[in-house]
């Protein structure tokens, strides 16, 4: 194993990993707990018909998946604004992506090898530029996400409240919907649509059903994020089947019994009178948020 950690390629997938594991788990606590899973699984699949698309025009596939996920982001923002119309929209727009994925397969005239490996990704086969580029662009996303900070926790935990002391909440959901548009893209050129997808939700599934604190709850998610993207690479490493499988077995394999055992303990949406003084935002500091 050791000997295994020696090679260039097995140090940039532990790199390109982390890095996308950290930022899945920052961005899936906030999917959680806005109820949008279903959204980040459209963005990813989405971002498939993105990257078909870009392969006929011939350009590259980050451009395609860049294109669709924050269009398709945007589109969600508009069309739905409770869960249930959200979820009617994403839907709509998925289905939608998809038939344009399988029509532009269908017009390129050779064998589209760059958008099926967007599929799968090739952690295991990028170079130590990529993992640069990507340590740069995902802490740009994080600093983007800080940014946004109490007003998108707040409006997360109780958005009728948060919108009564005027907090912009339909800009906020439509800003962190790019944003996780943006890092879905990133990601599943490296991690693949099936891998992004598992990184993004399963550890801060898990983490929310044992930790009540968001920061807890946040790190919880990292972490576990982190162990699962490491074993992941060390078990295919030593065997002849994809990360993907082992990363989105090990997320499956501890979310499972938490589900069952473990009972929800993330935070509860408090009432009118309590929610400003228990996230600690002023009400000054929310009406100019």
């Amino acid at each position: 194993m050791l000997t295994i950690l020696g090679y260039a390629f097995i140090q940039n997938a532990f790199l390109a990993g982390s890095i996308v594991a950290v930022a899945a788990a920052i961005l899936g606590y906030f999917l959680v707990v806005r109820g949008l899973t279903f959204a980040s699984h459209a963005l990813s699949s989405i971002g498939f018909a993105g990257a078909a698309g870009a392969v006929l025009l011939g350009v590259p596939p980050v451009y395609g998946l860049l294109a669709f996920t924050v269009a398709a982001s945007l589109a969600i923002s508009a069309l739905g604004r409770e869960i249930r119309e959200q979820d009617i929209a994403i839907g709509v727009i998925m289905t939608f992506a998809l038939g344009l994925g399988l029509l532009f397969l269908s017009l390129y005239p050779g064998y589209a090898e760059q958008a099926y490996s967007i599929l799968f990704g090739s952690i295991v086969g990028i170079s130590r530029r990529d993992v640069l580029v990507s340590a740069c662009l995902c802490l740009g996303i994080l600093a983007a996400l800080a940014a946004l900070g109490r007003p998108l926790f707040f409006s997360s935990f109780d958005p009728e409240l948060a919108e009564a002391r005027g907090v912009p909440v339909r800009l906020l959901a439509a800003v962190f919907l790019v944003i996780v548009a943006v890092t879905v893209s990133i990601a599943i050129q490296i991690v693949g649509i099936l891998l992004v997808f598992a990184l993004l939700v399963g550890p801060a599934a898990t983490a929310v059903r044992l930790v009540r604190s968001p920061g807890r709850a946040i790190a919880l998610a990292a972490l576990l994020g982190l162990i699962y993207t490491w074993l992941g690479i060390l078990l295919a490493s030593l065997t002849p089947w994809p990360v993907s499988f082992f990363i989105a077995s090990l997320s499956y394999g501890v979310y499972l019994p938490v589900r069952l055992i473990a009972r929800p303990v993330g935070p509860r949406r408090a009432r009118p009178a309590n929610t400003a003084s228990s996230l600690r935002l002023p009400p000054d500091e929310l009406s100019h948020a």
